[in-house]
Parts: structure tokens; sequence; C-alpha cells
């Protein structure tokens, strides 16, 4: 019961960045392409599959299927805050 009640989070956080980027390439079109850059960032997709594995060893026996929930949604982050570091330097 506990893993089911914690896919809820990582769900609503997921629908809430794609309505935010749908959102804001209704106001500027060719905003989503920027936004999701960072899936062709081959270092940002490394190190967020990275932090996602680590979520994954980590958090399995805790959250069992929850953690793939968990460890997709804090990779995703990982590589678009890494992507949007090197975009700044």
């Amino acid at each position: 019961m506990a893993a089911d009640a914690s896919l809820l989070a990582p769900a609503i956080v997921a629908a809430a960045l794609v309505i935010r980027t749908a959102l804001s390439e209704i106001k500027r079109p060719g905003s989503a392409r920027e936004q999701w850059a960072f899936a062709s960032d081959r270092r940002a997709v490394a190190a967020g599959a990275t932090a996602a594995a680590a979520v994954v060893l980590l958090g399995w026996h805790q959250a069992g299927p929850a953690a793939a929930a968990w460890a997709l949604l804090i990779g995703a982050l990982t590589a678009h805050l890494l992507h949007r570091d090197r975009d700044r330097s």
C-alpha cells in the first residue's frame, strides 16, 4: 500500500512539468524544444542515468517499484539542471 501511495507524488510532479512546458509553448512557440534540450546532451543524460540508477539501487528495498518512478523523475531533473548549468558557463 505504501508503494502505491508513493507513486502519486512523482506522477503529480511529472504532470506539472509537462503542463508547464505546454503552457510556455503556447505563449512562446519553440520554448519546449529549449526546455527539453537536455535530452540530447550526452553529459546531462549520463549524469541523469547515474542518479536514476543510484535511486533504484538504494530505494528498491524500501519503495519497491515506486523507486523506478522516483528514479525517472530524479534522473530527468538532474539532467535538466546539469544542462542548464552548462549553458550558463
